[in-house]
């Protein structure tokens, strides 16, 4: 299995189940940036526990590894969890959303894009996959999300809303994050 035929396998379970998503990290990083290496599928989900049981009947073993208790555990501590498609070694970070005013805005921003040749998914929009990469360089120092931010921005520009990424960087204690993203592009 390929990462673009295991995204339109979760995209589609997801859809059919009407668990609200959206596709983040890497994977929007490269739709929006520049292409890079990635080997796992990061979606943001809205979880409930009822749908637990029937995300696990949709990714069954042997062809695919999901472990109950870790899903149970992400939605009661709004955390994350794996599903493994072995044979590939592929996987998908399922992250379940708090329910928070950043999330909710998160949400509502999403844009379905065409993510494969035949299929369309919800994803992120690229201000968010800034702001979250923005919080990820703050917590481990990686210079990979200053890159991949650049290259949002550089490939991307006319779809970035700086006047949305400026009011959450400030409200999520970012604002040096940004300034310095934005010196750096300038110089």
């Amino acid at each position: 299995m390929e990462q673009d035929e295991l995204l339109e396998l979760v995209v589609r379970s997801l859809e059919k189940l009407g668990v609200r998503y959206f596709v983040t990290g890497s994977m929007a990083t490269i739709f929006f940036g520049e292409p890079r290496f990635t080997n796992d599928i990061d979606i943001v989900v809205a979880l409930s526990r009822d749908s637990i049981d029937r995300l696990a009947q949709e990714f069954q073993a042997p062809h695919f590894y999901l472990s109950d208790e870790a899903a149970r555990d992400a939605i009661e501590h709004a955390g994350q969890f794996n599903l493994i498609h072995p044979s590939s070694g592929l996987k998908v970070d399922f992250m379940v959303a708090a329910d928070t005013p950043f999330n909710r805005s998160r949400f509502s921003r999403c844009v379905r894009v065409r993510a494969g040749e035949d299929f369309e998914a919800t994803f992120s929009a690229p201000e968010d996959v800034i702001l979250m990469k923005m919080q990820y360089y703050r917590q481990g120092g990686s210079d990979k999300h200053l890159r991949d931010i650049a290259g949002i921005l550089r490939i991307s520009p006319s779809d970035v809303d700086r006047d949305y990424v400026t009011d959450w960087a400030n409200r999520l204690g970012l604002r040096d994050v940004w300034d310095l993203i934005l010196d750096q592009l300038s110089s």
